[in-house]
């Protein structure tokens, strides 16, 4: 009877300890801060997006990101690495401007990991379709609304920005280009 004492404790032990590391995980990355958006001048903010922060309102930044996995649930965004492009400036990676015509891609702070995945490969997959692209850029979700950023907002936790390379490979046509629903995974 004792030995079924026993047993029992550490059955409902490892039950907790179990629940109690799921429910880490799942709290792995809230927001970190805010920051409010400031006034800008037409010529200033990147309108080839239409994302402008708003003067006075608030919005949420994030240091982490969702934990990576095999299927890592993200937006699939758009973005010009070309100079003159929708970036402000060159890629954090290499300081080099990439064609619209490459595959590469800029991740969530979080994911970026002050840049230890730069120049690695991820396999996105959407639109019943796979490409590789090269991690190239941070899309920065601790900070936005100024000049650097382009005022615009910072950047969600769970984002790809993609070059045209990637929507063409896949295969999304180009009236629904800007936010698609993908995973991804390391290469």
């Amino acid at each position: 009877m004792r030995n079924f004492n026993v047993c029992s404790y550490i059955f409902v032990l490892l039950v907790i300890m179990v629940s109690s590391s799921q429910q880490i995980d799942a709290q792995t990355c809230k927001p970190s801060g805010r920051i409010r958006g400031r006034k800008s001048h037409s010529a200033q903010c990147n309108i080839e997006n239409d994302v402008c922060c708003i003067e006075g309102r608030f919005y949420i930044t994030y240091t982490c990101s969702p934990p990576v996995s095999s299927k890592t649930k993200a937006t699939l965004t758009l973005i010009s690495f070309e100079k003159g492009g929708d970036d402000s400036g060159p890629s954090k990676c290499d300081n080099q401007y990439h064609s619209d015509e490459t595959p590469v891609v800029a991740l969530s702070t979080g994911w970026y990991k002050g840049g230890d995945r730069c120049h690695n490969f991820i396999t996105i997959n959407g639109n019943g379709k796979r490409v590789k692209a090269m991690v190239v850029d941070e899309c920065d979700s601790t900070m936005g609304c100024d000049d650097d950023h382009g005022y615009q907002p910072p950047c969600p936790n769970n984002i790809v920005d993609a070059s045209q390379a990637v929507w063409k490979a896949l295969n999304v046509s180009l009236s629904n280009w800007g936010d698609l629903d993908i995973t991804w995974s390391d290469a």
